[in-house]
């Protein structure tokens, strides 16, 4: 898995308590160094954020002297979660679909449809081979058992079988 860039001094904040505002999570942070910014977006339809946020100190060791401290720790009664944060994405990639046209994957939508159907098709007459071999072993099974049944009349009958046996 290749790994993702992250952003050194600029923090994720999670688990945040619908009364934390930016400036309450400034002030949550100032302790640990010098902050260039907080945001914490915005749900478009309740203009409440999102219980999420991010601080951006200017120096590198603040932002990890606060992660340090902050992760685990107690705002208004929430435990926060405090990581580097990503870097945002806007389009493309296998990331950032939510940015993009609902047709934008169109083209190749078909093809992916294509071989999903022919995976299955190769997965049902893998199971159904299975199936014919598994029948085919218990038919022998149960063949060697009855050879083995008449070993054993013949043996009983016979006494100089039995003697020899």
């Amino acid at each position: 898995m290749a790994q993702l860039a992250v952003q050194k001094n600029t923090l994720y904040v999670g688990g945040l308590a619908e009364e934390v505002n930016e400036a309450i999570l400034h002030a949550a942070f100032i302790p640990f160094g010098d902050i260039k910014d907080v945001k914490t977006p915005l749900d478009q339809a309740t203009q409440k954020h999102r219980s999420f946020g991010f601080v951006t100190f200017l120096e590198k060791e603040d932002a990890a002297a606060a992660m340090d401290n902050m992760d685990g720790a107690e705002l208004y009664g929430r435990v926060l979660t405090v990581n580097y944060a990503l870097p945002e994405r806007i389009k493309g990639g296998e990331q950032g679909w939510a940015a993009q046209p609902i047709w934008a994957d169109a083209d190749t939508w078909f093809e992916r449809q294509q071989q999903e159907e022919e995976m299955q098709r190769i997965q049902a007459e893998n199971q159904a081979a299975m199936r014919a071999a598994e029948e085919l072993h218990r038919k022998k099974l149960a063949e060697e058992q009855q050879g083995e049944k008449e070993d054993e009349t013949e043996m009983k009958d016979d006494p100089m079988a039995r003697a020899e046996a």
